[in-house]
């Protein structure tokens, strides 16, 4: 039985981070259907197994926090990314105006920045997905993991 339970207490921390990368794969399915959506379901799925969970098992507790604190982290590096990236386009599309630019120097000027912020947008995926698959695995096995670049928000 105690076997048994200890196992349950290791898949219940995996989900907490495992959670995020399934939300992220539904927002995307959501997506392509059609429906313009942003939900931060990569916050929302470990906030319910942290919740429910963490007063029954203290290390679904703490690894629960650590998926959150990263999750809510990678929100913020992306809205912070939105609103530079928003910056930048009213500034290109201002001095392209502004020197009577050809269509041909707007579009330059544009591409470049989708061009940047789709690189920095996939690279931020291809990192959660690496740290959230190794602090899974890290969970599952009852080891001690924190996450790179995470601000911690619950202590």
């Amino acid at each position: 039985m105690r076997g048994k339970t200890k196992q349950q207490i290791r898949v219940w921390a995996m989900l907490c981070h495992l959670s995020a990368l399934l939300a992220w794969i539904l927002l995307i399915l959501v997506v392509i259907i059609g429906i313009p959506l942003y939900l931060p379901l990569n916050v929302l799925a470990p906030l319910i197994i942290w919740r429910v969970k963490k007063t029954q098992y203290t290390w679904v507790d703490f690894q629960g926090k650590e998926s959150l604190n990263f999750q809510l982290s990678l929100t913020f590096y992306v809205l912070i990314l939105v609103i530079i990236s928003l910056l930048l386009v009213f500034t290109g599309f201002g001095i392209a105006m502004t020197s009577n630019g050809t269509a041909n120097y707007i579009e330059i000027i544009f591409r470049t920045l989708l061009i940047g912020c789709s690189a920095i947008v996939v690279f931020m995926l291809l990192l959660q997905s690496f740290v959230v698959t190794c602090a899974a695995i890290k969970a599952y096995r009852g080891e001690y993991y924190r996450y790179p670049f995470t601000i911690r928000f619950l202590i």
